[in-house]
């Protein structure tokens, strides 16, 4: 991976902000070309430094409002039993976001779900399709304080 440049990272501050801003106005703000820009978003791409471009829904207006941050204990040193779930994981999409962390539990999950009976189907599927799992603490999110994905680009 090639090294971030000042127009790198202003062309990353951007985006992450409005990932539908037209590449001239890009061009406009950081004072390059447009080719520039296209060529430099087609590498940032390309390197993996830009993962993905989403849209934030409101989930409210989804049908599926409520959050769920969920610790999860698994089998002791059990890189095995972390891989499958890692795997499982990703087919799940009420499993927005999963950590492997320290502390008190080896897992962190941001789960979605219309209420709390439709957690409990989730809860229960997490733990019959992963034996490996032994203990779930959940915290029930009561309101969105900040919501985000932006990262700091340092200078």
């Amino acid at each position: 991976m090639s090294q971030l440049d000042r127009f790198d990272r202003q062309i990353i501050e951007i985006i992450q902000r409005n990932c539908q801003l037209k590449a001239e106005l890009i061009a406009e703000q950081v004072g390059l070309s447009l080719s520039a820009v296209q060529r430099r978003l087609k590498r940032l791409r390309e390197e993996g430094v830009v993962k993905s471009e989403v849209a934030v829904i409101d989930r409210k207006m989804t049908g599926h409002p409520m959050v769920f941050i969920v610790g999860m204990e698994i089998e002791r040193d059990n890189y095995d039993a972390l891989a499958r779930f890692r795997a499982w994981s990703e087919r799940q999409d009420h499993i927005q976001q999963v950590y492997y962390v320290t502390g008190q539990v080896d897992l962190i999950a941001i789960i979605t779900a219309r209420d709390v009976e439709h957690y409990d189907d989730i809860a229960a599927l997490i733990m019959a399709e992963n034996p490996q799992i032994r203990r779930m603490h959940t915290n029930v999110v009561l309101r969105d304080i900040k919501l985000g994905l932006f990262v700091p680009i340092a200078n």
